[in-house]
């Protein structure tokens, strides 16, 4: 269990593993299904369609390193392979977050009162119905401010020599960030915290959230761990919710 709001922050390693342990609380694993089935349905699928694709892939993406970089082809190998990952397994893991966007608010809300001692909401379908358009449109937004950011990332993968050495790693640290946005959002959102402020509140303790997003991100590459990383994280970022921002933030709905 973590402690009530208002403790200092710790790590965002300390947050990750703690999502780990909460997924398996008593209590909490019936909201964790739904979440867990979309992940398993959906990213499962996608990376075992890419993995066999990534032969092809590759080579093809190797062919654009510059004469005078081939000297470097044994370390842009596993860079362009891991960058092939990172964008595949980002953008997979945005339609499922997308989808299961309602089912992990609830399990936010549920593993919250259940970490600060409150009564948990009593939410049934129809509320869940009730706030799929409010759900929805957040989801959109953060849609709306990830993608532009996005395409002019994947661009820099079309200048041959930055495309296998920059790119891969300014990606990387994009994703870290926008991953932990994505999950730290199920709780601001539970709050109706706007978008903007919320996005202010996580810059305000960016290093614990870039340590996050970024070990999500490894995760997100891992086969058969990256099928429960969707619940794990939002039960890790819910805790950091509750110990670094609900203090500040919280208005119960």
């Amino acid at each position: 269990m973590v402690s009530s709001s208002g403790t200092p922050p710790r790590s965002g390693v300390y947050y990750f593993s703690q999502g780990w342990k909460l997924v398996r609380e008593p209590g909490i694993k019936r909201f964790v299904v739904l979440p867990l089935l979309v992940n398993i349905i959906l990213l499962g699928g996608a990376f075992w369609w890419l993995f066999t694709r990534l032969d092809v892939w590759i080579p093809s993406m190797m062919s654009h390193v510059p004469d005078w970089l081939q000297w470097l082809s044994y370390v842009l190998w596993p860079l362009v392979t891991l960058s092939v990952l990172l964008v595949f397994g980002y953008f997979f893991s945005t339609i499922a977050n997308l989808i299961a966007a309602p089912f992990s608010g609830l399990l936010a809300e549920q593993l919250e009162a259940r970490l600060t001692g409150a009564t948990p909401p009593d939410t049934g379908v129809l509320d869940i119905m009730k706030d799929l358009p409010r759900i929805m449109k957040r989801e959109w937004q953060k849609l709306a401010w990830y993608l532009p950011r996005a395409l002019v990332l994947l661009l820099l993968y079309f200048i041959p020599g930055i495309g296998q050495t920059v790119a891969p790693v300014l990606w990387f640290l994009f994703s870290a960030w926008m991953l932990a946005i994505q999950y730290c959002d199920y709780p601001f959102d539970n709050h109706k915290v706007p978008f903007k402020q919320m996005r202010v509140a996580l810059r305000e303790q960016k290093i614990v959230n870039m340590q996050f997003g970024a070990l999500v991100s490894l995760f997100t590459l891992i086969p058969v761990l990256n099928l429960f990383i969707m619940p794990v994280a939002v039960c890790g970022a819910t805790a950091m919710w509750v110990d670094c921002y609900r203090a500040k933030h919280a208005m119960w709905k």
